[in-house]
């Protein structure tokens, strides 16, 4: 696991100098303590940060072919390059190294832009031909790690943050206005853009090939999520139980290769539960609140007495203030999704004790684990109800209702559910992801601020559903998470908080062929109008308590809609200053104002947005200052 950067100049020998791409692998010190590599040939600067994994003697970076033509930097790790090593030895390639590294080059000899359809792992891969003369950056199949460009007529830089970017000073500072309002709708910056007009993220699956004498910057999609009608299924539950257990181990033991202590984030819940029985005797990891409803210690002890591991948990009381002026360094390229801070506190655990952790993301993408499932079940059912009974008196009634300090309970869901359907059908399940539609940004913006915005809030869900074919109603739900909120929120979250503490986090779910297994199962077997992740709550169910698996879903977060009337108080009246945001010339003073008083007073829970406002100025104070 490491962090790259480097830049490749378009013009003859035209590049950064060795200080300047050293403070560029410098600000990613973080995702690679162990030893810095740097290579400058010509008009290509590339360097890495490295934390050892695999071969921890002989693993260096940039790593070359045998005649030194082509050279890569990588972050990520190539779980199959062990056949991936033999097969290209047996081809007449020659290896100097046991690190997976190497057969990124080799690979490319061999295959050439095709390579990264051989490679099962997550992956960030920067490459330069100096033969053909061409530079290459890939990201892997689902995007579990991220990359970063900026391209111009000039030349290329990258990085595997946003910081490492901004580093060389080469790149204009613009705040992409559109990327602020989809941030603020839907706590994440969906597709390629980011908060920098000039910067731009590598999409999963996809390759970007320039040809440095003729460069063009467009990025092409070598993978995406395979495509399966919803046909009636041959085999038999008990079968696809089978099936799905089989892989799932399967892919799991492969990701267990490692040269360091490796151990497993233990929720207590389906996902993380099921890699923990697959990988056997293993260190696991989970943390609480003292608040109980936002604490699952029980049923991750229950799930660690069962499978005999030898479990590590703590109950946090953080000094939130110094966590996240700490954590937002961190924040770049920002989310609004508050488990953040759990998710940074896990890793913070766990690295005290390994330098590996397996995580259970990507098991509700997959398999139908979400509520919004059902809340969209649950919607099409609401509206055959009488117009004059929705909206004349039950909808009133539960807007009416405050919401209460519990995580969730019918009160507080009910009152989610009525929110969402404000929005479009055509978001089907989104509708409750989207916390701030195009209403309320026409009020939440200046005027000024509000006629830069061009998209639409719902329009990257909607061609994501376009994209998703005729696979099903769920499955296409599956697809758009899969390309949108699981990506850009969930694995951009796992990502920056492990590698804020160096560590790597491996997610299981995501190797491809657990990927293409999913989709092909029946959506019957995924979820009904009451029920989710049917088939993989039966395959968790031979291995842990069935107690822990069918239980309420918590998911994992903290109380900030409590926090911020207390703890946070201080930090979102400083960033939320009535004048500040007045100088800004962005947003309407006054609306913030009102939000801050009724969240205040419990009339209202807008935790969402004041927590998005909160992180953009923040973010806007330290990266664009």
């Amino acid at each position: 696991m490491c962090g790259i950067a480097g830049v490749v100049s378009f013009q003859n020998n035209q590049t950064i100098s060795n200080d300047k791409l050293k403070a560029m692998v410098d600000t990613l010190y973080h995702r690679g303590p162990d030893e810095a590599g740097m290579a400058i040939h010509g008009n290509a600067a590339l360097g890495m940060r490295r934390l050892s994994i695999i071969d921890l003697s002989g693993g260096s970076q940039p790593i070359y072919n045998e005649d030194k033509s082509i050279w890569t930097v990588f972050n990520g790790e190539i779980y199959n390059f062990p056949d991936l090593k033999k097969e290209l030895t047996d081809k007449g390639h020659i290896f100097k190294t046991n690190s997976d590294t190497e057969v990124i080059v080799h690979g490319y000899e061999e295959w050439g832009i095709d390579f990264p359809k051989k490679l099962n792992g997550m992956f960030a891969i920067a490459l330069h031909d100096q033969k053909k003369n061409k530079f290459v950056l890939v990201r892997d199949h689902v995007g579990i790690k991220p990359v970063y460009y900026s391209f111009s007529n000039k030349r290329i830089v990258f990085g595997s943050e946003i910081k490492a970017i901004l580093e060389t000073n080469l790149v204009d500072k613009e705040l992409d206005m559109n990327a602020l309002g989809e941030f603020l709708s839907w706590e994440y910056i969906p597709g390629e853009s980011t908060l920098i007009k000039s910067i731009s993220k590598l999409e999963p699956g996809k390759l970007l090939e320039i040809d440095i004498s003729n460069p063009k910057c467009n990025p092409y999609e070598y993978w995406d999520v395979p495509f399966y009608s919803n046909s009636p299924s041959t085999l038999s539950e008990a079968e696809w139980i089978e099936k799905i257990d089989w892989q799932i181990q399967k892919s799991t033991k492969m990701q267990m290769i490692s040269d360091v202590p490796l151990g497993a984030f233990l929720s207590g819940g389906v996902d993380s539960s099921l890699i923990a029985a697959s990988m056997g005797s293993v260190k696991t990891f989970s943390i609480g609140f003292d608040d109980p409803t936002y604490n699952e210690l029980t049923w991750a002890r229950k799930v660690a007495d069962q499978l005999g591991v030898d479990h590590k948990d703590e109950i946090i009381k953080p000094d939130v203030l110094d966590l996240f002026n700490h954590l937002m360094q961190f924040m770049d390229d920002p989310i609004g999704d508050f488990s953040i801070f759990p998710t940074y506190l896990v890793s913070r655990l766990a690295r005290q004790h390994v330098t590996v952790s397996l995580s259970g993301d990507g098991g509700d993408e997959l398999f139908g684990g979400y509520e919004t499932y059902l809340a969209n079940h649950k919607a099409n059912q609401f509206q055959k109800i009488p117009s004059f009974l929705r909206k004349g008196m039950i909808e009133p009634i539960i807007n009416s209702i405050n919401p209460t300090a519990k995580k969730k309970g019918l009160i507080n869901k009910s009152k989610r559910f009525v929110e969402g359907l404000q929005y479009e059908n055509e978001l089907s399940h989104a509708r409750w992801r989207l916390f701030v539609g195009d209403a309320v940004k026409q009020n939440l913006f200046t005027q000024d601020a509000y006629g830069n915005l061009t998209v639409n809030s719902a329009d990257h869900i909607v061609k994501l559903f376009d994209k998703a074919g005729d696979r099903g109603e769920l499955n296409r739900s599956l697809y758009v998470d899969v390309k949108s909120y699981l990506v850009d929120n969930i694995l951009t979250k796992v990502d920056r908080m492990s590698m804020a503490v160096s560590l790597e986090a491996r997610v299981p779910y995501l190797d491809p062929d657990v990927v293409d297994l999913a989709f092909q199962v029946p959506e019957s077997l995924k979820t009904d109008a009451n029920t989710t992740k049917i088939i993989l709550k039966k395959v968790a169910a031979k291995h842990v308590p069935s107690e822990c698996i069918y239980r309420p879903k918590e998911g994992f977060s903290i109380p900030i809609k409590n926090w911020l009337n207390n703890e946070f108080k201080p930090l979102m009246n400083d960033l939320l200053d009535e004048q500040k945001i007045k100088s800004d010339g962005i947003f309407n003073s006054t609306m913030i104002k009102n939000l801050k008083s009724e969240h205040q007073a419990g009339t209202a829970n807008h935790s969402h947005i004041l927590w998005a406002l909160i992180v953009f100025h923040d973010w806007k104070n330290r990266w664009l200052s």
